[in-house]
C-alpha cells in the first residue's frame, strides 16, 4: 500500500510492506536528507503499543510512504535515538486510502505543517508515469530497520545496493505480484536485503525514487517485490489538488 503523508494531510498506495536493512553499512550521516522516520502510535485491544517504518519527502509539505494511522514523521535524522538538532518532528493531519488499496498492502500520508527545507532536510524527485528501470539497474534502499533476520536494531542509518530483477522471479514468488505497480528486486546472494522496521522507505534508481519498500519471501531476502512508484504518480498530484495543495515543484510526477 502506498502512503502519502503530507505534513498537512496524508495519503496512502496499495502494496507497501515491512523492511529492514540487511548486509549494508551505515550511511554518510545527513547524506540523504530525504529520508523520514515515521513512529506509528498503534491502539488495540490488549493496550497500545509503538512501531515505525521509512518514507521520504517528495515536497516540503507531503512524505510518501507505507505508513498507518497516528503517526509522527521525523525529518533531518542519523541517529534516531538521539535528539540531534537536525531533526523535525512532524504530526500527519490526515490520511487518503487509494481505491486500490489491499488489504494485504499499505499507505499515503500529508504532514500537518510544512518540513524546513536546508542541508538535512530536502526533497526527492518522482518518476514519470510509467517510467520504468531496466533490469540489472543498481538502485540503493536506506532505512533504520533491523541489521539481520533475527531482532538486531540499528539506530542509525543504514543503507544497501541491491539490483533491479526480471519480473518472473517475483511472479514465481508472489500470489499477488503485479508488473505494472511492482518492482522485483534483491541481491542474487541473498545475503542482502529489506525486511521488518524499513517499510515505506525508497528505492533510489538513477536519483529517483522509483519504488517503495514492500515484500519479500519469508525467511529469505530473495527476490522482493516493491511498490512501483511511477505507476501511481497521476493520482498524487490528483490527491494533493483536493487538499488545495500545489503542484510538486520542478518535478516530472506532475507533467
Amino acid at each position: 500500500m502506498l502512503l502519502l503523508l503530507l505534513i498537512s494531510s496524508a495519503f496512502v498506495l496499495p502494496w507497501a510492506g515491512a523492511g529492514e536493512i540487511i548486509g549494508g553499512n551505515e550511511v554518510v550521516p545527513h547524506s540523504r536528507p530525504y529520508m523520514a522516520y515515521l513512529k506509528i502510535q498503534v491502539t488495540n485491544n490488549t493496550g497500545t503499543f509503538h512501531s515505525y517504518c521509512g518514507g521520504f519527502l517528495i515536497r516540503p509539505d507531503a512524505v510518501l510512504s507505507a505508513a498507518h494511522l497516528n503517526v509522527t514523521v521525523i525529518l533531518g535524522a542519523h541517529n534516531i535515538r538521539v535528539q540531534e538538532q537536525s531533526q523535525q518532528r512532524i504530526r500527519v493531519r490526515n490520511f487518503v486510502v487509494h481505491p486500490n488499496y489491499d488489504p494485504d498492502g499499505h499507505v499515503n500520508d500529508i504532514l500537518d505543517t510544512n518540513a524546513t527545507i536546508n542541508a538535512n532536510v530536502q526533497t526527492i524527485t518522482l518518476p514519470r508515469h510509467n517510467e520504468g528501470v531496466q533490469v540489472a539497474t543498481e538502485c540503493e534502499v536506506a532505512g533504520w530497520g533491523r541489521t539481520s533476520l533475527g531482532n538486531n536494531r540499528t539506530n542509525v542509518m543504514m543503507e544497501v545496493v541491491l539490483k533491479v530483477q526480471n519480473d518472473t522471479l517475483c511472479l514465481q514468488q508472489f500470489r499477488k505480484y503485479r508488473r505494472q505497480s511492482m518492482i522485483c528486486v534483491g541481491d542474487e546472494n541473498g545475503t542482502k536485503g529489506t525486511c521488518h522496521g524499513d517499510s515505506g522507505g525508497p528505492l533510489i534508481c538513477n536519483q529517483k525514487a522509483h519504488g517503495i519498500v514492500s515484500r519479500r519471501p519469508s525467511g529469505l531476502l530473495f527476490p522482493a517485490a516493491f511498490t512501483r512508484v511511477s505507476h501511481f504518480v497521476p493520482w498524487i498530484p490528483q490527491q494533493l489538488r483536493r487538499f488545495a495543495l500545489q503542484e510538486l515543484p520542478a518535478s516530472p510526477s506532475s507533467q
